[in-house]
């Protein structure tokens, strides 16, 4: 790596290990707390990129990029940020930035983009960002700080301004209709109405075109398009085959895998393939675990700025929160929030409030769909199964006990050692196994340990 870094954060420690990092892959760093030094840098013409923190001391860091821009237009800048919003990442976006990362951000994954970004140098400007809608998502649950909802934030981003269709997919109560109002609210056509097309607009034969007039020229929603019947289904293709130049933009949302209700004959292919220009998916709470404080501590703010007395909840409540299942996703949790807030008789909620308001801990539910079928008994037994089809009535070979128990055991491990980053001590204390165990697993699996640094 070659190149004249600019470094701005008022972290001293971001700042030393940045520094030490870069210095080691080949560059020549140049570090500062203040916005201000920065800009003078900027200025004088130093630096081939700019790593910058967004909250800081003399000055906000997205700000500054229409000003980088119009003295440097080739200068790319590196966002990393605490504000872990969807609106960050869009913010960004829209004011040109090269990259956006959220902090505690991966050090590997940091340097790997800025290699890339020294080694490509941007030759135009894109036109001035639009005015933010009114509200800022401020009341969207659109936080979290994990990679699976960065990599989401950064894809809305980037489809948000263009007329490819979008479908959101995810269980129910991820907040698949929320990510298409997004989209809409913070695009160029965010002026125009947002219609969300009901099954009873679509029952009649004029249905399509009222929906289309009610558009004229914004964003449509088929919400579950999956459970929508035949006649809806055709209704919406001769809808879709009559746009013209100035169509809305066409967004819809499924909680059903709609490719295998397409191969199974239950929705049209016609409609599958115009209705997924761009697939968005929403991760369940369970694939963002790490989110669930963050987004306890959003449910809390939102309900007192309603009205609501203040509340917080114990450590060991908020690990009972953390630690269950959450089948219900983003809306379940909100709902158990607000009503703990209402029935707590102390401003301090505590482990017992919340272990009566959760019960008993579900079984881990569906990833897609809904169905008894899809659970994970289920599917290990649908799988087993065909396995035993396939040898046409002979037995399988002997040890089969072990061969399933390691198919199981090493994606396990695998996915709790990157969960974890790479350490093993806390890798066993969550699969609550002993940790010279773990250690011998991963030999004799022949698992690899990679192990990443988190910065705040």
């Amino acid at each position: 790596m070659d190149g004249t870094v600019l470094v701005a954060d008022d972290d001293r420690t971001i700042r030393t290990v940045l520094t030490q990092a870069l210095t080691r892959a080949g560059c020549r760093v140049h570090a500062t707390s203040s916005l201000t030094t920065l800009m003078r840098w900027v200025g004088e013409g130093k630096g081939d990129l700019v790593i910058s923190d967004v909250i800081m001391p003399d000055g906000n860091g997205l700000e500054m990029l229409p000003a980088i821009r119009e003295q440097r237009p080739a200068l790319p800048v590196i966002i990393i940020s605490a504000q872990n919003t969807i609106m960050t990442a869009i913010q960004a976006t829209e004011a040109d930035a090269y990259d956006y990362l959220p902090k505690p951000f991966d050090l590997p994954d940091l340097m790997k983009r800025a290699a890339r970004a020294l080694e490509r140098k941007r030759v135009t400007a894109k036109p001035s960002p639009p005015d933010t809608p009114s509200g800022e998502g401020g009341d969207l649950p659109l936080v979290g700080r994990t990679p699976a909802m960065q990599e989401l934030y950064r894809l809305v981003a980037r489809v948000m301004n263009t007329d490819l269709s979008v479908m959101i997919t995810g269980e129910s109560g991820t907040g698949k209709s929320l990510i298409a109002r997004a989209i809409h609210d913070f695009s160029d056509r965010r002026n125009l109405p947002f219609v969300t097309a009901t099954p009873s607009d679509l029952s009649a034969m004029e249905g399509p075109a009222t929906i289309l007039s009610r558009a004229r020229g914004g964003s449509i929603l088929f919400d579950e398009v999956s459970d929508l019947d035949d006649d809806a289904q055709a209704r919406i293709v001769r809808m879709l085959d009559s746009l013209t130049d100035d169509a809305p933009r066409i967004l819809a949302t499924s909680q059903q895998d709609l490719m295998a209700k397409m191969e199974a004959g239950n929705f049209r292919q016609d409609l599958y393939y115009r209705l997924c220009g761009v697939t968005v998916n929403v991760p369940s709470l369970r694939e963002r675990v790490e989110d669930i404080p963050l987004l306890t501590e959003h449910f809390l703010r939102k309900s007192e700025r309603d009205g609501a007395p203040t509340r917080q909840f114990s450590k060991e409540a908020l690990e009972m929160i953390r630690a269950y299942s959450w089948p219900g996703n983003v809306r379940q949790l909100e709902n158990s929030v607000r009503r703990l807030i209402v029935t707590a008789a102390q401003d301090d909620i505590g482990r017992a409030e919340v272990e009566m308001v959760l019960g008993n801990q579900p079984e881990i539910e569906p990833l897609m769909g809904g169905g008894d079928a899809d659970k994970l008994s289920a599917s290990v037994a649908l799988h087993l199964r065909r396995y035993f089809d396939l040898h046409g009535g002979v037995l399988p070979p002997p040890g089969l006990y072990q061969r399933i128990l390691r198919e199981v055991e090493t994606p396990l491990i695998e996915i709790a050692l990157d969960a974890t980053g790479g350490n093993q001590a806390k890798c066993a204390d969550l699969l609550g196994i002993n940790r010279n165990t773990l250690r011998k697993k991963v030999t004799d699996l022949d698992i690899r340990v990679t192990r990443r640094r988190k910065l705040m």
